[in-house]
């Protein structure tokens, strides 16, 4: 562009200038072949052929994407649909480095060093965290299976 206005009369306005770099970019977007393009087409017309993406378009479903993270205060963090959700692991796999494999609503955790499915779930748009899926507690005891029971001799 530089060059172009050097060959160009000298501007007393800026609207003449305007004027001059309207016509520079006219013929290096509309005329002017480009060599790295396919055809040798021009800028514009490789641009008009592409297709566009708009609002509306958007479809969950067909979102598919990998995430590479590292586990935080027993959680990952996910972005769905515009909305934070937290996904819990367990404290102890703090720090520890995971592949999330996305497709829309459903999420499957890998541990990026073993391979290991970590987790596997589907996301309720309702809710922000999903916890690890474990009960609360621990395992449970069977009815009337006292906890600290002494072993018979």
């Amino acid at each position: 562009m530089k060059r172009w206005l050097s060959t160009q009369p000298t501007t007393a306005t800026i609207s003449e200038l305007q004027r001059q770099l309207d016509t520079f970019v006219e013929i290096y977007n509309h005329q002017r072949p480009h060599r790295s393009l396919p055809h040798r087409a021009t800028p514009a017309t490789i641009y008009n052929t592409r297709p566009k993406a708009g609002p509306g378009q958007h479809d969950l479903d067909t979102e598919s994407r990998v995430r590479n993270d590292r586990v935080s205060a027993g959680a990952v963090t996910l972005r769905v649909n515009g909305e934070l959700h937290h996904i819990g692991l367990g404290r102890p796999l703090n720090g520890t480095r995971v592949i999330m494999l996305i497709d829309g609503y459903n999420v499957r955790v890998i541990h990026a060093t073993t391979g290991e499915i970590t987790r596997d779930l589907t996301i309720d748009p309702q809710r922000r965290y999903h916890g690890t899926g474990k009960p609360i507690g621990g395992p449970r005891r069977p009815y009337g299976a006292r906890k600290n029971k002494k072993p018979e001799p």
